[in-house]
């Protein structure tokens, strides 16, 4: 594992790190129009909507963005690249943009966080990789359940011109994140240790699983417990859950994973859930209130907020956390750990 991961776990062991917020929900309130998304270049499609974008048209903004997370406390921030790929990119006819886009995005989080990063409170950036609108493992036709619009290969190579970028472009690790689809996360997974191997430069990696269901499964039906099982030989630096239903709802699932997981524990919730116009009422004491109660059971070790939360959620989460015990990892589990849909454990 490189220096980087070491360094990290070793502010882990005395303290919680914070995670930043939104994007979209940062850029949204900006109010850009189509023509603010499209800057000074040429595009045959409509662009409103594509935040990625900005990077290349709108840096300045980004970078403000980024600043303001790192300013409020953030240990860690994320490039603007959820929906950095082809696949997504192709919505806006911007495929050929993509290697472009990581780059500059990756830049862009680098240069904010060097600025105001000190060798008391050193900052890193993690590339953010979405998990694309394919699934590997569910079939987008009712009629045809064996059909797959994209396979296994193709979005392992989608993940890596993605990567490519993102290392160009200077992260300290990647950030696989919304996890709906565990064999997504896999092909994401390889790509990351193919391009670290043509780079020369091993990242570490943080998954971040999605769950779609009360019950703590993601979209391809697998428990927190089987997810875990499923991605643990890639041995992460964090692992976690991000988005899904708040803190509150998502409390009992962070507690699963933080009992099993061998590694640190990332929990990034939404504020709260969103109103029938689709935005979050969930103010930051709130936020707060509700993380607070993981931090108090010892269930984390890097905390932050998904949609809806601003710097506001982030500064009051980073002052909640000041001061707190991180969460203790756990023991590494000796007996043989696999999944289907569900957890197996093989007594030695």
């Amino acid at each position: 594992m490189t220096d980087i991961a070491e360094r990290i776990r070793e502010i882990a062991a005395d303290r919680i790190l914070v995670f930043d917020g939104a994007w979209g929900t940062a850029i949204q309130n900006y109010g850009l129009d189509e023509a603010g998304y499209r800057g000074d270049r040429t595009f045959e499609m409509d662009q409103k909507g594509n935040n990625d974008l900005l990077c290349l048209t709108q840096p300045e903004i980004i970078e403000e963005i980024s600043a303001a997370y790192l300013e409020a406390g953030a240990d860690i921030i994320s490039t603007n690249t959820f929906s950095g790929t082809t696949i997504s990119q192709a919505d806006y006819g911007d495929e050929a943009l993509v290697h472009e886009l990581n780059v500059a995005a990756a830049k862009l989080a680098r240069h904010a966080a060097d600025t105001i990063a000190t060798e008391e409170k050193p900052r890193f950036v993690a590339g953010s990789i979405g998990p694309t609108n394919k699934t590997l493992s569910i079939s987008p036709d009712v009629e045809d359940p064996g059909f797959r619009e994209v396979d296994f290969d193709q979005m392992k190579a989608v993940y890596a011109d993605q990567i490519d970028g993102l290392i160009e472009g200077g992260v300290d690790m990647l950030l696989v994140e919304t996890i709906f689809d565990t064999l997504n996360a896999k092909a994401a997974i390889m790509a990351a240790q193919e391009s670290g191997e043509r780079h020369g430069r091993t990242l570490p990696l943080i998954l971040s699983m999605t769950i779609t269901d009360m019950s703590g499964r993601n979209l391809s039906g697998h428990s927190i417990e089987a997810f875990w099982a499923s991605v643990r030989h890639a041995e992460p630096l964090a692992v976690g859950l991000n988005c899904s239903f708040g803190a509150d709802r998502l409390r009992p699932h962070i507690q699963a994973i933080s009992e099993i997981a061998d590694t640190l524990v990332i929990g990034y919730p939404n504020a709260g859930l969103p109103n029938e116009l689709g935005e979050y009422d969930e103010d930051a004491a709130h936020t707060r209130d509700k993380i607070s109660q993981w931090v108090d059971q010892g269930l984390v070790n890097i905390v932050g907020g998904c949609c809806g939360t601003t710097p506001d959620h982030i500064r009051a989460i980073a002052e909640m956390v000041d001061g707190k015990p991180p969460r203790a990892i756990p023991e590494r589990m000796t007996q043989t750990f696999l999944a289907g849909l569900e957890p197996m454990t093989l007594a030695a």
